[in-house]
């Protein structure tokens, strides 16, 4: 019998081209699965096969799991404490086997044994096909639908095939058995049966890699797409940028009257790209996102990775765009935060920002309106800048003998020392359930101490515009925070339902 099963692998793994440890594992695992079926609960049990006489040992083992997790399955389990005492060096993750009688291969189910062997031939194939597919170093899965499935599209490539989750897909767009297809290769999950290619079609880098394809400057290094973003099957905007002064990036990208961008949006079912120039200056880059409007001035907070851009009423509808969409895409093509405002609405705000810092110096500085001005034109904007800036810069203001500018310094240092200690103390307040929410970082702690937010109920409480105001978040962070607070609420009512 030992004989037939050495020459039944070699026949296997001469038919299904595999190497014959897949087969001897496949038969392996076909015997375990039969001895398990001897046994009460959920064994677990190990056959080795001598891959020169074929005779076989079968054993019974055991887990070795830490004391304090307990046995969650005591008919596969042993806690390291006992386990010890069998063998002094053994560590938790180990094994204890036992020997047990072996089941004659007589008496395994025939189709079982055939069903296991033949699904594991099946699976070294597929994953010999996979690899030889993903050794072509391809990005685009090229390929037509073979099937539906829940939903999704099931593209096959020669003997490869790849799933397009509907969520992937462009909006309205419908693909029919038999469809040729393109679409982004995202990832590889083995775990997917049948289709364990991951695709995308209305992934950014879907739109970058169809470029390259079209570009071969892009190719060729002499252009790169630094980022993009996009509104799938609606509008898109992408960064380029020359490596060399003889290319014009947007114009090589664009073709000869548009047939390069053209074929790009052709494929992805009509979708408008915007092409900007990629610049290392932020603000210049944000000005180029948000074309085709036109920009009066920006202003940049980088501590809040903020702009607000100023644009005159006729250009106001174009910079937002529909719904939002233009001002939405810079924003992510830029990774900057843009508030779109006229001229009007922005000198509302820095009359706003103006006030709140006078009022600031005056109380804290304990000087008249007139000093604070004088700061504020001179460009001061907080306590810390008048404290610690060059002396220099403040013994350059003409309004300033020296003895000003050294008592405005203390003044100045002495209120922040003081605003630290009440910080530090408002700190404190702050409840660990709110401290341990994750998310929650250290400036988020302190700024929500300083607006009386100290536990977790409290944050939940919040809106999210006003999260975003403490916090500088976008709504859909601060959106994100809140739920996360609340979600003991929902777990407490889930509870009084299941009693």
């Amino acid at each position: 019998m030992n004989r037939e099963l050495l020459m039944l692998v070699d026949a296997i793994s001469r038919e299904k081209n595999v190497e014959r440890d897949v087969v001897f594992g496949a038969v392996e695992l076909a015997l375990a699965s039969a001895t398990k079926k001897l046994y009460q609960g959920e064994v677990d049990i190990r056959v080795s096969v001598d891959r020169d006489s074929g005779n076989y040992e079968t054993f019974r083992r055991w887990l070795v799991v830490p004391d304090e997790a307990g046995l969650q399955n005591p008919e596969a389990e042993e806690l390291v404490s006992d386990a010890s005492d069998e063998i002094s060096d053994i560590e938790v993750g180990d094994f204890i086997e036992k020997p047990i009688e072996s089941m004659p291969i007589g008496r395994i189910g025939a189709m079982a044994a055939k069903q296991v062997i033949l699904q594991k031939i099946r699976d070294a194939e597929r994953e010999m096909l996979l690899n030889d597919f993903m050794s072509r170093g391809e990005k685009i899965f090229v390929g037509t639908v073979k099937r539906m499935d829940k939903g999704d599209l099931i593209v096959e490539s020669g003997r490869v095939e790849g799933r397009l989750r509907r969520t992937e897909m462009i909006p309205k767009e419908n693909f029919r058995t038999g469809d040729r297809v393109r679409a982004m290769i995202m990832e590889v999950d083995l775990t997917l049966r049948g289709a364990p290619i991951v695709l995308s079609r209305s992934s950014p880098a879907f739109m970058m890699e169809l470029f390259r394809q079209e570009v071969p400057e892009i190719e060729q290094g002499l252009l790169e797409i630094k980022t993009c973003a996009r509104d799938p099957g609606s509008r898109a905007k992408i960064a380029v940028l020359s490596h060399d002064k003889r290319v014009d990036p947007i114009g090589t990208c664009v073709g000869v009257r548009g047939s390069r961008v053209n074929g790009v949006t052709t494929e992805l079912a009509g979708e408008r790209v915007d092409i900007v120039l990629w610049s290392e200056d932020p603000a210049q880059f944000v000005i180029g996102a948000l074309a085709p409007a036109n920009v009066q001035s920006i202003v940049v907070d980088e501590e809040r990775h903020a702009m607000d851009v100023v644009v005159d009423e006729e250009n106001l509808a174009i910079a937002i765009g529909r719904g939002g969409q233009n001002v939405r895409l810079a924003s992510d093509l830029t990774g900057w935060r843009i508030n779109i405002m006229t001229a009007d609405e922005s000198a509302q705000k820095q009359a706003a920002e103006s006030d709140g810092v006078r009022a600031l110096f005056m109380a804290k500085l304990d000087v008249d309106q007139e000093i604070a001005d004088i700061l504020i034109e001179e460009g001061f904007t907080s306590l810390e800048e008048v404290a610690y800036v060059p002396l220099q810069e403040m013994l350059d203001i003409e309004s300033f003998d020296e003895d000003t500018v050294a008592e405005l310094r203390t003044r100045a240092k002495d209120a922040l020392l003081t605003m630290e200690l009440v910080r530090e103390e408002s700190v404190e307040a702050v409840s660990q359930d709110l401290r341990d929410l994750e998310g929650v970082t250290a400036e988020m702690i302190s700024q929500l101490a300083a607006s009386g937010v100290n536990t977790r109920d409290d944050l939940a409480d919040l809106a999210t515009d006003e999260l975003s105001e403490i916090t500088g978040q976008s709504p859909e962070e601060a959106t994100a925070l809140i739920m996360k607070a609340r979600a003991h609420w929902f777990a407490g009512e889930a509870g009084e339902a299941q009693s």
